[in-house]
């Protein structure tokens, strides 16, 4: 499991099931959180506009949810 989150953090941006899982939320909750403001807005990618987070992003809403 160890090597599963080494291997995690190795990449660019991460998908919002990715984050929930990390941040140990569901994906909804999430998206929700987002919708009302308590977690920033990620980037969109600009071909399919789909979330893009960054480690940085991770961080931040890690410490905004008290898990940091």
């Amino acid at each position: 499991m160890l090597i599963a989150k080494e291997e995690e953090m190795q990449k660019t941006y991460y998908n919002p099931q990715e984050v929930a899982r990390m941040l140990g939320i569901s994906k909804q909750t999430l998206l929700r959180y987002e919708r009302k403001r308590i977690f920033p807005r990620p980037k969109r990618n600009p071909i399919n506009k789909r979330r893009e987070y960054t480690v940085v992003d991770i961080q931040r809403l890690k410490q905004i949810a008290g898990r940091a």
